[in-house]
């Protein structure tokens, strides 16, 4: 899913006035650096309908208050969802989404939070891991 709208800068800090896109466009001179709330609802929405979801990187730049509310809100509904057993797995990939998670009080809402997003996609891809292969190679040594 590709965002329908954008909180907008001119520069990676706070306003109290962000420019909010009606569309998908990023004016020129302007930075995305949220989801804006019809992407929100959108996502919150898809969320609640699935039964597994696997988030992947943050929706902004969640540091800073007035870009956090896309992050925080995909956690709340990923937390909402696995609490009342809607999903049956939520997975949170990534240092920068399981910051965002935390932040927002939400990690321990969630099936699991990996801190290496690259290692999540890799294993669900079904890559082999190089610390879970050095793990296996020990089951094949005799002690």
């Amino acid at each position: 899913l590709l965002p329908l709208d954008h909180v907008c800068h001119t520069s990676c800090e706070a306003t109290d006035s962000p420019l909010i896109t009606e569309t998908s466009h990023i004016p020129s001179g302007y930075m995305g650096l949220d989801i804006g709330p019809r992407t929100i609802e959108l996502y919150r929405k898809f969320i609640s309908q699935s039964k597994s979801v696997v988030w992947n990187g943050p929706m902004g730049v969640f540091e800073i208050p007035t870009y956090a509310t896309g992050s925080f809100s995909i956690a709340k509904e990923m937390g909402d969802g696995t609490q009342e057993g809607l999903l049956s797995s939520s997975i949170i990939g990534g240092g920068a989404s399981a910051d965002a998670a935390r932040m927002c009080g939400h990690a321990s809402r969630v099936c699991h939070v990996s801190s290496s997003g690259a290692a999540s996609l890799d294993l669900l891809e079904g890559k082999v891991l190089p610390g879970i292969d050095a793990l296996d190679d020990l089951n094949n040594i005799d002690f």
